[in-house]
């Protein structure tokens, strides 16, 4: 059965936590997590593994736009990356040491099927790749996570029907895709993810061009429609794959399929005026809820978005509103991305023809001056745990599923030399301050969640930024490849053997 949208707004979970201000000299209490509570971390294929046509793999979307002249990617690209290809054994020995719980890793499509297609060959040396990494986490007692697609297509799909911009190819290709990793690696895989963060593909890949393929007006693409047709085709596409895990696989393999989906929360620019606190509810439907309602509730785009985008807005048939609504009982969790919060405020000027946010604007400081939080290692990432707390609960209320916190993180200042990476104090905060807002969303909220991923694993490719911003809880010298745990890796596997125990 389809499960209904709760009746609230953001405003409704404002008022809940006030008087919460941004407070990063807070300190951090180390409050308790469940005693099942699973900690682990992130990567990304394209961002660590290299090997970028090693052992047969084909071109990517990323392997492409990261090698434009001139270049849109920092000059850099990821053909080595951290050379996770081929330091394998010990990246997953450097994890066993930390006591992680679980790995988030993404598999390259087209190191599967270097071609992308259901009629094109499979990649064997692939396909035993993913198999080793598999059984050697599993040796080391580290729970795979497998995301499927983390924004790297097969070029070759791209070149012969513009991949997301051709639904029904990409939905048979994808399925196609799924299967053989279902049939291939599913006895040992619990977990799945079909799609990482639907709207940085539909925005950032096809309507801003900061992202493969760099999609945006510039190069003369239809903004106006395509971010809309892509996110259609993702939503179709993971429903396609998540009834097929249910139908073939779930039983006999004993996992689960869902979603993970990212978003800032909002906060009202003005909390006084009714248009910026419907400006931030706004915010969520157009970021989350785009996303959400249909794959996790079985409905339709939310109304505001039908209201406000009209024919922009693709439409479902009957067939795939049937779909989707068989679709959404399927998942069994929430795959949460999160890393900060902004104000947001309406806008009085009509919006530009492709306008995407509702007509809001988003901001760090609101209209008493007051920052939303310290700004991190990079100017979007401002640390604000109390946002944290309140979409936890704007999820929570919404979907009722059972949240895990897929990526989490912040990188630093200064991080390049290993000399200064390693105390990174200021992540150490972060990760105590979010965790904190994790525990009060569970134990005095009532919000159900059962894991957290720190993004991520290593310093990597940071996509177009290249290899500037530092994620990492171990530090990678991009020229030795050598590995240096960082001082915040330490603070977790601590962290999370005191906060469970004291549960």
């Amino acid at each position: 059965m389809a499960r209904e949208a709760g009746m609230f707004s953001a405003s409704d979970i404002v008022e809940a936590f006030e008087p919460e201000t941004p407070a990063f000299d807070r300190e951090v209490e180390r409050l308790p997590l469940p005693s099942g509570f699973q900690w682990g971390t992130a990567t990304a294929a394209y961002q660590i593994e290299g090997g970028a046509s090693q052992d047969g793999k084909g071109p990517s979307i990323w392997d492409t736009f990261s090698h434009l002249s001139p270049s849109r990617t920092n000059g850099q690209n990821a053909d080595v990356a951290c050379d996770h290809y081929n330091r394998t054994i010990a990246d997953i020995t450097l994890m066993a040491s930390l006591r992680v719980d679980v790995y988030r890793f993404s598999i390259a499509w087209s190191r599967i099927i270097p071609l992308g297609g259901r009629n094109d060959p499979i990649n064997e040396h692939g396909i035993a790749f993913y198999n080793n990494l598999i059984d050697e986490l599993l040796a080391h007692n580290i729970a795979p996570v497998v995301t499927l697609y983390h924004w790297d297509a097969p070029q070759a799909i791209y070149d012969r029907y513009g991949a997301f911009l051709n639904t029904e190819e990409f939905q048979a290709d994808f399925a196609n895709y799924a299967h053989i990793c279902f049939s291939r690696f599913g006895n040992r895989v619990r977990r799945w993810v079909t799609f990482n963060e639907p709207y940085i593909i539909s925005i950032f890949a096809h309507l801003n061009g900061t992202l493969a393929p760099g999609h945006c007006r510039d190069v003369g693409t239809d903004t106006k429609t395509e971010p809309w047709i892509v996110g259609h085709t993702i939503i179709l596409s993971h429903a396609t794959v998540a009834l097929m895990y249910a139908d073939e696989f779930r039983e006999s393999q004993n996992g689960e399929i869902s979603i993970v989906l990212n978003g800032h929360y909002y906060e009202p620019y003005d909390r006084s005026s009714s248009q910026d606190r419907d400006a931030a509810e706004r915010r969520l439907l157009f970021y989350i809820a785009w996303f959400g309602d249909p794959v996790l509730l079985g409905q339709d785009y939310p109304a505001a978005m039908r209201a406000y985008l009209g024919e922009r807005l693709p439409t479902f048939t009957a067939k795939q509103h049937e779909l989707l609504q068989r679709a959404a009982s399927i998942n069994t969790y929430y795959g949460m991305n999160h890393y900060s919060t902004k104000f947001v405020r309406a806008l009085s000027d009509p919006p530009a023809e492709d306008d995407w946010t509702g007509n809001t604007e988003e901001l760090s400081i609101n209209s008493e001056g007051k920052e939303i939080g310290p700004v991190s290692g990079v100017g979007w990432l401002r640390v604000a745990p109390e946002g944290f707390r309140k979409l936890l609960n704007w999820i929570w209320k919404r979907y009722r599923l059972p949240i895990t916190v897929t990526e989490n993180g912040c990188p630093c200042s200064g991080e390049e030399d290993v000399s200064t990476a390693v105390d990174d104090t200021f992540r150490q905060h972060y990760f105590g301050l979010y965790l904190d807002s994790v525990s009060r969303a569970i134990y005095e909220d009532g919000v159900t969640v059962d894991g957290y991923y720190a993004w991520s694993l290593m310093d990597n490719y940071e996509w177009s930024a290249g290899y500037g911003p530092r994620f990492g809880i171990i530090h990678v010298d991009f020229e030795t490849l050598e590995r240096t745990i960082k001082d915040s890796a330490y603070y977790l596997r601590d962290t999370f053997i005191d906060r469970r125990r004291s549960s």
